[in-house]
């Protein structure tokens, strides 16, 4: 059968493209193959193609559903992930609408969300109330969950037990754990079970009193390499995907070089192989602190307050509502309504719309 003009700008298209590829994931769980016969120097592309020249930021979101095979892809690429927290619908419509690849229903929500003085304070229950609000918002990026403090430390069972409820009850298609080489029986017995796994070292919140405060990690020679230690192992432990936080630059290449699996960044550098942020954070709605690798890329917070103070103003002098913002009733029906009543007709009175949102 012929081709149309569409179909043969395509073929040709692709047959000039080079293939791409795939880094070996041998020791890793992700399925991967490789094209022989290629020098390490070969061009890589995204699974987001963009015209030839075009700058990334010109590029349309997909509308294809993020999976393990999507990163996977992106990942094989050198095509950076992106990620944000969200932890409510209108969050997570926001991050859907921007395009990321995944969310995460972090328990950072404890803090900038819910007011609490730590991440350790938020329940499983508290969790999975915020990760099915998440999931009505956003369909298309990969939906991860945070374990929450006590949910998973007493035994790999109980572990797998609160992930099976944050997919079963929260909708979420993977879980997210704090730790290194010693959470590796629990990440097996989760993935043993089908539900992937997000690993995360370095600066972990939930142990941030042992760690005395929420300080850089890694900076001395041993400890750098207890947490590359720490990082190969999780990837053997069968984790799609690592958090580095809070750890050199430096480190943060070292680590995303050595593994097969991709890192996600939050204070590692710009080497790693996606980046996520804290939305509140990176919008600037979180008034208490702001972590030295937190872009603002919005200030609101301020615009939000000055939004309301107009509000109140406006409200207390009675320049609101006006009258665009108010209904009016028929003025045969006012007039015979206050008749009945027994006051004077309203001489202002005018036809009403009968629709509210008007």
């Amino acid at each position: 059968m012929a081709l149309n003009r569409a179909s043969r700008a395509y073929a040709r298209r692709l047959m000039t493209m080079p293939p791409i590829v795939a880094r070996s994931t041998a020791t890793s769980s992700w399925s991967s193959c490789r094209v022989l016969g290629k020098s390490a120097g070969t061009r890589l592309y995204s699974s987001y193609p963009t015209p030839e020249g075009a700058p990334a930021a010109a590029k349309a979101p997909s509308q294809k559903k993020v999976t393990l095979l999507g990163l996977q892809n992106l990942y094989n690429s050198n095509t950076p992930i992106t990620s944000i927290t969200a932890h409510d619908y209108p969050s997570a419509v926001v991050a859907e609408k921007a395009g990321v690849d995944m969310i995460l229903v972090g328990d950072s929500l404890a803090m900038v969300a819910l007011g609490y003085n730590n991440t350790n304070m938020l329940s499983l229950d508290e969790m999975l109330y915020h990760c099915r609000a998440v999931a009505r918002g956003a369909k298309r990026p990969l939906l991860v969950a945070d374990l929450t403090f006590g949910s998973y430390e007493i035994s790999p069972e109980q572990a797998l037990e609160s992930s099976i409820r944050l997919v079963k009850e929260g909708n979420m298609e993977a879980v997210k754990l704090e730790g290194g080489r010693e959470m590796v029986p629990t990440i097996k017995k989760i993935t043993n079970a089908g539900i992937p796994v997000l690993g995360h070292i370095g600066l972990t919140p939930q142990r941030s009193t042992s760690l005395s405060g929420f300080r850089v990690q890694g900076k001395s020679i041993e400890d750098a390499q207890a947490l590359i230690e720490d990082a190969q192992a999780l990837q053997e432990a069968g984790c799609f995907a690592i958090v580095l936080e809070a750890v050199p630059d430096a480190l943060g290449r070292i680590i995303t070089e050595k593994l097969q699996v991709p890192t996600i960044g939050i204070g590692a550098g710009a080497d790693c192989s996606g980046q996520i942020l804290v939305q509140l954070d990176m919008l600037g709605q979180f008034d208490k602190f702001t972590p030295r690798f937190v872009k603002k890329y919005a200030q609101n917070y301020e615009t939000n307050v000055a939004a309301l103070q107009e509000y109140v103003s406006d409200v207390r002098a009675r320049a609101f509502p006006a009258e665009e913002h108010v209904y009016k009733m028929n003025g045969d029906i006012l007039a015979k309504l206050q008749t009945s009543l027994g006051s004077s007709p309203d001489q202002g009175a005018e036809e009403a719309s009968d629709d509210a949102r008007k």
